[in-house]
């Protein structure tokens, strides 16, 4: 082999190691996660529903990959995105899969179609109805991943809090839950909950990674 060719052939497996670091649905799931906001393995392990060890490993790849950092918080260590590149990284990665896919957007049908998505023009239009008070869009995650970021005007009620909190929704205006992006479910939960209890609802299948894309 060449020496050029030698080197060429060693670029490409430098970047391939972010390639094999994402070739995992769990892996996907965990940055999906993470770009939330910071968590611990045992968070993460709960929430992508697998065991301590079996996530353990999966973020192991994804820090030999430089994708994901630690820091130490007292007894626990604590996983972050290693840049803001990643978020932008996951999200052109799913919107690629999104257009090729055909399995894929069949999916996406479906799981619009059990939805009740916001129909509105565009974002702007709707950031324009939060600021003006004509519209309510809440906020489903968990308090820490609201307080990590959130959509403008947004307000934090969890989904495992909005029963008890149904009463500070006004049901004379539009309701638009998010959550964590396209294939998270709580927002349709949580449309679904409030339709049930008479309010105007509708789910807004962005999230904030996928807002912070938009405005780039």
């Amino acid at each position: 082999m060449k020496p050029n060719r030698e080197i060429k052939q060693a670029l490409y497996e430098q970047v391939a190691r972010i390639a094999k670091a994402m070739a995992s649905p769990k892996r996907l799931e965990l940055i999906e996660l993470l770009c939330q906001a910071p968590k611990s393995v045992d968070t993460l392990a709960r929430e992508a529903d697998i065991s301590v060890k079996l996530a353990s490993a999966h973020l192991k790849e994804l820090r030999l990959a430089r994708l994901v950092d630690t820091e130490r918080q007292g007894k626990q260590i604590i996983y972050r995105i290693a840049s803001p590149d990643v978020p932008r990284f996951w999200v052109l990665l799913r919107t690629l899969a999104e257009d090729r896919l055909f399995e894929l957007q069949d999916a996406l049908r479906q799981l619009s179609a059990a939805s009740n998505e916001w129909q509105g023009a565009s974002s702007d239009e709707l950031l324009r109805k939060a600021s003006e008070g004509a519209v309510v869009v809440i906020d489903v995650r968990p308090i820490a991943e609201f307080e990590q970021k959130h959509l403008p005007f947004a307000r934090s009620i969890p989904l495992a809090e909005l029963r008890a909190r149904l009463a500070e929704l006004p049901k004379d205006k539009p309701v638009v839950a998010y959550c964590r992006g396209p294939y998270c479910l709580m927002s349709a939960d949580a449309v679904r909950l409030l339709q049930e209890h008479g309010y105007m609802a509708s789910q807004l299948r962005q999230g904030v990674n996928e807002w912070a894309n938009m405005l780039d």
